[in-house]
């Protein structure tokens, strides 16, 4: 039995969104699609590509990772303004965010029902709607959680 090439899903994703497969895209996309949903920040996969000794600058972790969610291979998803990470799953869903451990978990996209949204600016649409639902810990409950509760 010939084994497949190592490269050729992130191979193949690449060119059919249009990119080119230059070695570092090729090495990142490898990283990123090992075959389960992940999120992760530009300085996570700069760490495990420093770990698997692909020599990669952040600058290009970070220019690949807006390239792959250009061309729809990513979605971004901002949790607070400067912090954001990049998830493998790009089906309609919305997110968890833990905001003592950073952790942001998938929510399946039929369990949150929005009742009614306001009409867009004239010119514009509505193209998705993404809701990420923040936790914090249940012992440090403060009145404003109360309030929700």
């Amino acid at each position: 039995m010939v084994s497949e090439r190592p490269f050729r899903e992130s191979l193949t994703r690449l060119t059919g969104a249009g990119l080119r497969p230059t070695r570092q895209r090729l090495a990142l996309a490898r990283l990123l699609f090992d075959g389960r949903h992940r999120h992760v920040t530009a300085e996570q996969l700069y760490g495990e590509a420093m770990a698997a000794g692909i020599a990669v600058s952040l600058a290009t972790v970070y220019n690949t990772l807006h390239q792959l969610t250009k061309v729809k291979l990513l979605r971004e998803v901002v949790v607070e303004p400067g912090r954001w990470y990049f998830d493998t799953n790009t089906e309609a869903h919305h997110h968890f965010f833990n905001e003592g451990s950073g952790e942001l978990t998938d929510i399946p996209g039929e369990c949150i029902q929005v009742g009614y949204l306001p009409p867009a600016p004239p010119g514009t649409r509505v193209a998705q709607v993404e809701v990420v639902v923040r936790l914090v810990d249940a012992r440090s409950q403060t009145d404003t959680d109360l309030e929700l509760g």
